[in-house]
């Protein structure tokens, strides 16, 4: 006969097994045997998720792998994650820890590489249009906006570059603004602006005509103009 005694788990115990012998005058002795069963192997972990490099604003992977164990049919997996910064504050690694355990506390664990990158420029918005204006109408340089997919502060710089023309009042200035991001991706636009002269002085005063004797000094009155 058996009897069983339940053990330290699900699938682990102990069953007592009694023998008994008896003779054809009832005269009976008995022995026992006792069997332990337990369950020391881990549960296999299968379709593990392959190492993968997604973007700073892509979702992080939520598959999960298997796990089959030899006695416990509904092996539990649990997951935990570790963060490791990147070079740039947009860039890290994730690695996922998948633990499979049994019912009796047999554990066996696989690890998923998640690398987090940042490869994306900003993206600028409202940059001013090339233009040509007289010398003495410069516009103020203007204010571009940037966005990014995962920087939400993003820099932008100016920068101006004076190239001489034909006169001292004729140039050009490449206005040139640069937008980076925390992972250093850098997008630019810029803005030609084509100075002219093309007004003439405007006399604000001009000498009267007068009549002199021939003996007379010539008079030394200068006129006076202004310029754009």
């Amino acid at each position: 006969s058996d009897s069983g005694i339940t053990g330290e788990c699900k699938t682990g115990k102990s069953l007592i097994r009694t023998f008994i012998a008896t003779d054809n005058c009832g005269n009976t002795t008995t022995a026992t045997q006792k069997l332990t069963i337990k369950d020391s192997e881990p549960p296999v972990i299968a379709n593990i998720p392959s190492d993968v490099t997604i973007e700073c604003d892509q979702v992080l992977p939520t598959n999960k792998p298997t796990a089959t164990d030899k006695c416990d049919a509904n092996v539990d997996i649990t997951e935990s994650k570790t963060e490791t910064p990147g070079n740039c504050a947009d860039s890290k690694v994730v690695i996922r820890v998948f633990t499979a355990t049994d019912d009796c506390g047999n554990t066996s664990t696989a690890t998923q590489r998640v690398t987090v990158k940042d490869t994306k420029a900003p993206v600028l918005a409202g940059c001013p249009a090339n233009v040509t204006v007289e010398c003495d109408a410069i516009p103020v340089p203007g204010t571009p906006s940037a966005t990014d997919n995962c920087d939400v502060q993003v820099n932008i710089t100016f920068n101006e570059v004076k190239t001489p023309g034909n006169c001292p009042d004729s140039y050009t200035l490449t206005r040139v603004w640069t937008a980076t991001d925390n992972c250093n991706n850098s997008s630019t636009c810029s803005q030609v602006i084509t100075v002219k002269d093309t007004k003439a002085p405007i006399f604000v005063k001009v000498p009267a005509n007068v009549t002199i004797d021939c003996d007379g000094p010539l008079p030394n009155d200068k006129a006076e103009a202004t310029d754009n």
